[in-house]
């Protein structure tokens, strides 16, 4: 039996896709209920994007709620020994209050994460499928890669306090320099440093453009590298015009650590990947090994709109008492032939179709078609 993919709404493509497109590289899919015990997301609200979570109290009196993430619940029931790696992929929905938004929402996600003893390779590779995900979505996309062990550490040196720390970082994913050198001089911070950090924010752009600029900073040489090899194998395979180096991503550095990037796709101001390296979360769950993975945001793809999309190639217009069987056969005669066809005594409101038919005398006559 051949399953055939062009009933498929653009969505339902994708998803299609992208659970193909992970699995050819080895991962298995991770299966989740639509909710788990409450305490596992009360524990690390911090890594979520909304500390609003839809609670119930279970039949056997334990608190439950409705998934507000998946990657916690994958940490959590991970199991790795020695050299192993863990490589799962997911398609789930979460509830959530997205953003800004206002209520809860039943969000779509397909994501993967690469969890255990990841090196180069698993990096790589993690951004590979990254770069390969939006890729499928449109050819119109972007891949914006940071690393936030660069940025941690040259605000680490400034020897700030939380506060500051933590306005610096808005700062950065601002791209507001006069008000971080404004902070720095009131804290009393090393001009030297400031002046680097900076000309870290300053750069930006391919990784042609930015490596050089990086190198000369003189910091965090073993994160340069891993970023340099990282677009170095990325422009290998022929994502380099999508790859850019931007130091303004930031991500919540008391879960995540070292590459972290967001994909964006044209016609959509928001980023519809999100992803990076996350250490510091798999610490605090007691998991002392590398991770790293990605989701994609399904639920933003209904914001494209494609103009050629139509419900039906066709729509036949029949008579009132028109013979079934020969109207039957001239609906076959057309779909053996490929064409998608919607028999109607009268064109349906809000339906979209390429061209209009009619059906009469037991012959079919095209007879226009829908711009």
């Amino acid at each position: 039996m051949t399953f055939n993919t062009s009933i498929l709404k653009n969505e339902e493509k994708i998803i299609y896709n992208l659970r193909a497109l992970y699995h050819k590289y080895g991962y298995t899919q991770y299966k989740m209920s639509k909710f788990e015990e409450y305490d596992l997301y009360a524990k690390n609200k911090d890594y979520l994007s909304s500390d609003n979570i839809i609670t119930f109290t279970d039949t056997n009196g334990k608190l439950m709620a409705l998934k507000p993430d998946v990657t916690l619940s994958i940490v959590r029931n991970s199991r790795i020994q020695g050299c192993e790696v863990q490589k799962v992929y997911y398609n789930e929905n979460v509830y959530r209050v997205p953003g800004a938004g206002k209520g809860f929402r039943e969000i779509p996600q397909v994501g993967l994460e690469c969890i255990g003893a990841t090196d180069m390779f698993c990096i790589s590779e993690v951004l590979l499928l990254a770069a390969k995900s939006l890729k499928y979505i449109s050819e119109e996309s972007r891949l914006s890669i940071s690393n936030l062990d660069i940025v941690s550490g040259l605000i680490n040196s400034l020897n700030l306090d939380k506060s500051a720390v933590s306005d610096i970082f808005k700062c950065i994913s601002q791209k507001n320099i006069h008000e971080l050198e404004a902070i720095c001089r009131e804290k009393g911070a090393c001009e030297e440093t400031t002046a680097k950090l900076v000309k870290l924010i300053g750069l930006s752009g391919s990784a042609e453009e930015v490596i050089p600029g990086l190198k000369e900073l003189g910091c965090c040489e073993e994160s340069v590298a891993q970023l340099e090899a990282c677009t170095a194998i990325l422009r290998e395979y022929g994502f380099a015009d999508m790859v850019t180096i931007d130091f303004s991503i930031i991500s919540d550095v008391n879960y995540y650590n070292g590459i972290v990037f967001t994909g964006y796709i044209s016609g959509i101001p928001s980023a519809v990947v999100i992803g990076g390296q996350y250490e510091n979360l798999m610490k605090k769950m007691g998991k002392h090994c590398g991770a790293i993975g990605f989701a994609v945001y399904l639920d933003l793809l209904e914001r494209l709109e494609e103009s050629s999309a139509c419900d039906v190639d066709t729509i036949l217009i029949y008579e009132e008492g028109a013979d079934p069987m020969q109207l039957h056969k001239a609906v076959e005669d057309l779909t053996d032939l490929g064409i998608t066809v919607m028999a109607q005594k009268c064109v349906p409101d809000k339906i979209r179709y390429k061209r209009l038919a009619k059906f009469s005398d037991g012959e079919v006559s095209f007879v226009g078609k829908n711009a």
